[in-house]
Parts: C-alpha cells; sequence; structure tokens
C-alpha cells in the first residue's frame, strides 16, 4: 500500500491545479460575458451621441469633418459624395492609442448606400450595410465585428463596431492577470500542504515508535497523547495489549502449575519403581495408581489449556439436557458399578437449554466424574433437573465426605483439593467446572447435605425461550 503521506501530497496537489484551472477558465468565461454586455452598452450609448450629430441637413463639408476627424494614420476613412468620389487624404490623421483602430462607424442613405464609411470598413466593397435594429456579430475584411445599427433621420442608418480581437485581448490579459498570482502562489500552497499533512500525521509517528521501542516485556497500556481520530486506534491497541497479557499469562501460570501437579506424582513414580527394583512387589500397584493420577492430571491440564486458548463464547444452540445427562451417565456407569455405586437420575418434564453442548457435557461430565469419585463404595449419586421460573436448573448429589465449609470457595481454584487426600485426583476439576459454567452463563454452586455429602448445583441465568 502506498505511503498515506504521500498519497495525500499528490492528491491535494492535483485538486490544487484543478480547482486553479476551473477558477482561471470560469474567471475568462465570466470576464467575457461582462465585458461584452459592457462594450455592447457602450456602442449603443456613442450610436446614440453620433446620430445627434448628422441629420438630413448635413452639409458635405460636416461629412468630410467627420471623415478627417475618425482618419487614421494609414488608414482613412471614406465620405462618399452624391458622385461617389474618394478622398485620397483627409488633412493629417492622429491617433492617439492603439485600441482606436479596433473601432470604426458607417452611415448608409434610405437605399443602403453607403454615405461614409470609418478606417478598415472601406475597401474594395464597403462594410455591409444594416438590415434590422440592434446587435449582431459581421465578419468583414478577414475579421469579426461587434456591431449595433439603429435608424437616424431621413430613412438612413448608423452603425457602430468593435472588433472581436479587442474583447478576446481583454479577456485574456484578466485571465492571465487572474492565472499568474495563482501560479506563483502554488508552489507556496503545495509547501505548506506539505507541511500540514506532514503535521498532521506525526501522532501517527509518535504512536508507532511508542509501540515499536518496547520490549517483550512491556504490557503496559500506551499513554501517548493522541488526536481524537487516533483514539480508537490507541484504544484498540491497548486492548490487544491487554488480551496479549492475560494470553502470556494464562500460559505462563499453565507452566507453572503444570510443572508444579507433575513433579509430584513422577517423583513418587520414580520411589516406588526403585522400591520394586529391590523387591517389593506392593510398590508396582502404588506406581500403577500414580501412573493413573498423572494420566488424569495430564487430561485436566489439555482441557484447561484448550479452555484457556478458546476465550471467545461458542455459539449458542439448542441442547437436549435430558438426553445429554442420560448419554453422559451411560458413559459412567461402568466406574459407579465397578464401586457398587447407585447412579440415579431424576427427570420431570424434559429439560432444553441453549448453550454449546461439547462444553456442557464436558462440565457435567466432571461433576458427575468428581461425585463419583468422593462418593464411597456402595453410596448413590442422584443427578436431578427441573424448570423454575422458566430458568432450567441441574443438582448432583452425591454421599460422600463432603467439603468443609472453610473450603468450599477455594476448591473452585485450581490445584485446589478436600482435606481428603485418599481420593486420587488433580485439583483441577471443579476449576474447570466454573471455567465453562461462565462461559455458558450458568451459576455453579456447592453446598454440602444435611445427611452427608455435596450438592453441586447449576442455575442457567437464561429463561428457556
Amino acid at each position: 500500500m502506498t505511503s498515506i503521506r504521500r498519497y495525500l501530497n499528490f492528491t491535494l496537489a492535483g485538486v490544487l491545479i484543478l480547482v486553479m484551472a476551473l477558477a482561471v477558465t470560469a474567471a475568462y468565461l465570466i470576464t467575457r460575458h461582462e465585458m461584452e454586455e459592457i462594450f455592447d452598452a457602450q456602442l449603443s450609448l456613442q450610436a446614440r451621441v453620433v446620430s445627434a450629430l448628422v441629420d438630413t441637413d448635413t452639409t458635405p463639408r460636416t461629412y468630410s469633418a467627420i471623415a478627417e476627424q475618425l482618419s487614421q494614420p494609414g488608414h482613412f476613412a471614406r465620405w462618399y459624395g452624391q458622385t461617389g468620389s474618394l478622398i485620397d487624404k483627409i488633412g493629417n490623421p492622429k491617433r492617439y492609442i492603439h485600441e482606436e483602430g479596433m473601432l470604426s462607424l458607417g452611415f448608409w442613405d434610405a437605399e443602403h448606400r453607403p454615405i461614409l464609411m470609418g478606417p478598415r470598413w472601406h475597401g474594395e466593397e464597403a462594410f455591409p450595410a444594416p438590415s434590422e435594429t440592434g446587435y449582431r456579430w459581421q465578419r468583414f475584411d478577414g475579421h469579426r465585428w461587434r456591431v449595433f445599427s439603429m435608424p437616424i433621420e431621413g430613412g438612413r442608418w448608423l452603425s457602430v463596431g468593435l472588433r472581436e480581437a479587442f474583447q478576446d485581448e481583454l479577456s485574456n490579459k484578466v485571465a492571465l492577470g487572474n492565472f499568474v498570482p495563482l501560479l506563483l502562489a502554488l508552489p507556496i500552497l503545495i509547501w505548506l500542504t506539505a507541511r500540514l499533512i506532514r503535521r498532521g500525521l506525526a501522532p501517527i509517528g509518535h504512536l508507532s515508535s511508542q509501540v515499536q521501542t518496547r520490549d517483550e516485556k512491556d504490557l503496559s497500556p500506551i499513554r501517548v497523547a493522541v488526536p481524537r481520530e487516533l483514539q480508537t486506534l490507541r484504544g484498540a491497541l491497548n486492548d490487544f495489549i491487554d488480551r496479549l497479557g492475560q494470553t502470556l499469562e494464562r500460559e505462563r501460570r499453565f507452566t507453572a502449575d503444570a510443572a508444579h501437579e507433575l513433579r509430584t506424582p513422577l517423583a513418587a513414580m520414580k520411589i516406588h519403581l526403585d522400591n520394586a527394583r529391590f523387591g517389593e512387589p506392593s510398590a508396582l500397584d502404588k506406581a500403577y495408581s500414580g501412573i493413573e493420577r498423572l494420566q488424569r492430571v495430564v487430561e485436566q491440564l489439555l482441557l484447561l489449556a484448550r479452555l484457556d486458548i478458546h476465550q471467545e463464547r461458542p455459539a449458542p444452540e439448542p441442547v437436549s439436557l435430558s438426553a445429554l445427562v442420560m448419554d453422559l451417565a451411560a458413559d459412567l456407569w461402568p466406574l459407579a458399578e465397578s464401586q457398587q455405586q447407585e447412579l440415579e437420575i431424576v427427570e420431570g418434564d424434559p429439560v432444553s437449554v441453549t448453550g454449546n453442548a461439547t462444553e456442557l457435557g464436558i462440565l457435567i461430565r466432571n461433576l458427575m466424574d468428581n461425585a463419583l469419585r468422593y462418593t464411597p463404595s456402595g453410596g448413590r449419586v442422584v443427578v436431578t433437573m427441573g424448570i423454575d421460573e422458566q430458568r432450567p436448573w441441574l443438582s448432583i448429589a452425591d454421599s460422600g465426605p463432603g467439603i468443609p465449609e472453610s473450603m468450599l470457595e477455594a476448591v473452585t481454584q485450581r490445584f485446589q483439593r478436600a482435606s481428603d487426600q485418599r481420593i486420587s485426583g488433580s485439583g483441577l476439576g471443579l476449576s474447570i467446572a466454573v471455567e465453562i459454567a461462565e462461559r455458558q452463563r450458568l451459576s455453579l454452586s456447592l453446598a454440602n447435605r444435611d445427611g452427608g455429602g455435596l450438592a453441586v448445583r447449576l442455575d442457567w441465568l437464561d429463561a428457556v425461550v
């Protein structure tokens, strides 16, 4: 992707050039239109003034005087007398300004025959006679003229004209006068734009340097001041840093927990195997029990790691709680039967919930497995489910030793176990259950039963739809 700064520099420079071109073009067109209206007004005013100087009684001497005043060096006016004679030289013509050559006028009689033609309006042929009052464009002798014509006394006609080249020259001068200052200001505008863009993008550089100069151990939030447009980006970076810190903390905690929990069974297994080597047969049974405990610890650690990795709540789906519990009971029935335990499922109407079937299965299986493991031989585990006030619930009650009241809250933490250490375990079962319950929007509570044993209850926070 191209640089934002370069993109803005080139884009804004192009916009400035385009705006300048449009401004100059608009100025040229508007100026030309306005000047055309002004010149038209001047032509009509001049025609009115000249028309007042001649009438039917105007003498040849007056026409001669008019022709003499209109004549310019190299370009003489022509007065057509009664015989159509040409005055070859009329006095000593003068021209006070170069632009006088852009103006001319003419008189015609009632039969549209020329009476008097100003300079540049006569030659082999005279300027075309007017046929109606008003303005018109007329081409003559290779030039276009803007002409105003009007009738005067005696059926005669008067026309006053301005050459188009004069309007073009003046329009070009006005447009150039507007263009040159803009052209001179363009490099300054581009430089100022580049400076402003650089200054405006400076906070991005500061934010980048804050991230770039950090080492892998610095996970503190970014505190650099940024404009409003970058506050969302800074917030997103801080959220990412926070999530990254949590992930690294989970990894460190998992590594420490795994090392702590695996060290003891491995050391015990080594001792039991050493004893077996030196002729103690019972040590093999103890080593086998240690392997079973180690296997369970590894399974629980792997399950805990998967839960830590997948922090997003899975998409909810309809789950038949009754069918799920029955499937789990069938899986755990061999364990209950091997310990001569009674596993009972108490169900009224079928219960359906919304959640993730896999995680709910792991949660309920862990709770049922814990209940069976801590229930003595010949004991009883009862699973009950139902709906209260449109909210499903599930209870797992065992007839084991229960948990001391002082440890009811602590046992839900990782690697925390009750005081009865005769049962093989890792101290992760309830911790995993609590974490899954939070992800599935469930409330998990522990309570000792009056007759002995522990009751674990799950309450769904969302009502049945």
